[in-house]
This record gives structure tokens, sequence and C-alpha cells, in this order.
């Protein structure tokens, strides 16, 4: 269903365009912490945090692994927030729920964040438990080539990241990822290449402000802009990355950056399976479950993951 006026005139005061996240990222950790709650059923699913090393320090995994037997893949998934906020206790709802529509084993990654860890901490991170699941996924009941990286905004920019610091680095090779309204690039002002930044850059929660704001806090000088890790459209080349799942929002300011990804993958023949989801905001896939939107998405999660073993 289209969004309506009403709809629209709610949307437009919760989007709060003069917020500076740069001042108000702290409140909204702690809102998101006072939200967030481990979710214990052990009727659907098993939880428990196995810690992996990334130079002198730990980075918590969260493993959500469904009752019975889960199926042959495991999903190695990296938060959204802006590199700035959310943990993997925030996005408990989320991975609990994606366990359960997918019957897949999930490990969510906890790398640190912005501004404390700027760009590349976040990255490396995300690479060094990838390093990890993919070297060790036999003990998590699958194997390496089952394993899929995905994220959602900029958990879907650091899944890019890792597949392309894979790439380079030679030490494993993700064979599929899963890229929901993913950031991209690095312009996201008025002369911005991207229609959708200025079309869906304000009015629709997340604004085109905010990711400015947010790409502030993360990166650690004007260089990381066209530093591919960092805006992976900006790499020279997107050969030898896996084969890849791309879902957009119709109303999110990221949407035409992660389709023009997907383009340039195509364009260098890469596999790409492109879907945009109607009327949907930046941020549905973190409602729940019984969302159409979000239902509609794990329908296409499935068929992808399905694919692979035809």
């Amino acid at each position: 269903m289209a969004i309506s006026k009403a709809m629209r005139a709610a949307l437009s005061i919760l989007s709060y365009p003069e917020i500076d996240v740069k001042k108000s990222y702290l409140v909204e950790r702690e809102v998101q912490k006072l939200l967030s709650h481990r979710l214990k059923n052990a009727a659907l699913y098993h939880v428990w945090d196995h810690p992996v090393f990334s130079g002198v320090h730990s980075v918590p995994i969260r493993i959500f692994k469904p009752a019975g037997v889960p199926k042959s893949a495991l999903l190695l998934f990296f938060h959204g927030g802006g590199w700035v906020t959310g943990t993997i206790d925030s996005y408990d709802g989320v991975c609990a729920d994606m366990a359960a529509a997918t019957g897949c084993t999930v490990a969510a990654v906890d790398y640190r964040l912005a501004p404390e860890h700027r760009f590349p901490a976040a990255p490396e991170d995300c690479y060094a438990a990838a390093r990890e699941v993919f070297r060790s996924a036999g003990s998590f009941g699958v194997e390496q080539e089952n394993v899929v990286l995905i994220g959602d905004s900029a958990g879907g920019n650091l899944a890019a990241a890792v597949s392309l610091m894979a790439r380079d680095r030679r030490e494993f090779q993700p064979r599929r990822q899963i890229l929901i309204y993913p950031a991209l690039d690095s312009d996201h002002s008025e002369n911005s290449p991207y229609p959708s930044v200025r079309e869906n850059g304000t009015g629709y929660l997340l604004t085109a402000k905010r990711v400015r704001d947010y790409m502030a806090l993360y990166r650690s000088s004007e260089s990381d802009l066209t530093n591919p890790y960092f805006a992976p459209l900006q790499a020279p080349s997107l050969a030898g990355q896996p084969e890849t799942l791309l879902i957009t929002a119709e109303y999110c300011p990221l949407r035409d950056e992660g389709e023009a990804y997907g383009k340039r993958l195509r364009e260098e023949g890469m596999r790409v399976e492109m879907h945009r989801i109607p009327d949907a905001l930046h941020g549905y896939f973190s409602l729940p479950a019984r969302f159409s939107q979000v239902k509609q998405t794990y329908e296409i999660i499935n068929c992808f993951l399905e694919k692979a073993h035809e």
C-alpha cells in the first residue's frame, strides 16, 4: 500500500532534519540499550557468544542457532546503525527472526563503533570475524562455501567491504553476499550523482543530512571518502566479488547507490540479483517478521539461498 498523506506528515515530523547526530549519538546509544533485551526462547533457537580476536582486542560474535537441524548455510551478519550506533544486543530481535525465517544459523558481529573507533576499525573487525568463521566453518556445522555475508545499511557497506578485502588479501573467499539497503558511496550532498539522495533525503526517517553526519563521525580523514573499503563504489574494479543479492527500499536515500553497485557488478561479469521493495523505508528490515515487507524480504533471501543448492 502506498504511503498516505497522513503517513507522510508523520514521517516528516519523525525525521527530525535539524538533529545533529554528532551531538545526539550517545543519547541514541543509551535509548537502544534501554530498549534492547536478550531473547531466550529455547523452543525456537539457541544463543551463545563466541569472541574472536582482531589484533590485541576481541570482537564479540553472537550465534543464533535454530532449534532442530539448521540448514547448511551460516549467515554472517553485520548490523546497521551508521557505524556509530547499534550493537548485537539491539539487533537480537532481528537476528532471532533471521534464524527463524531462514532456518539458518546466524552469527552477528559486534564490531567497534565510531567515533571512538574510526575507519578502518569496523571493517577490520568484520574482516577478522569473517576470517575466523571461514577458517573454522566446520565448528559451526557448515562448509566454507556455505558462509554467506549479510548486512543492512552500514552493515551492508561492511559486508561489501569485507568481500573486497577478502579478494585483495586472499585469505578466504566469500561465495555469496546479501546487501540490504547498503551505504556504498560517499557523496550524499545536494550534488550527489544519485537522485534518491535528493528525492528521499528528507521526510523518510533517514535523512541525507543524517547520512553525512554518520560518515563524518566514521571517517578518519577526507581521503577515506575515496577508499573502496569505506565506499565500495569507489573501487576501480569489482571483479572477483561474490554472487550478490542486493535489496533496496523505494523511499530510501541510499536506494540509487545500492542499485548502481548492482549494475556495476553485473557489468563487470559478476552474478547479481536485485530487488526494490515497494513503499519501503530505510530501516524496515528491523521491524518484526510479521510485517509484509519483511516477509517479502525473507522470501527473496530464502529463494537466493536455495538457488545455491539447485
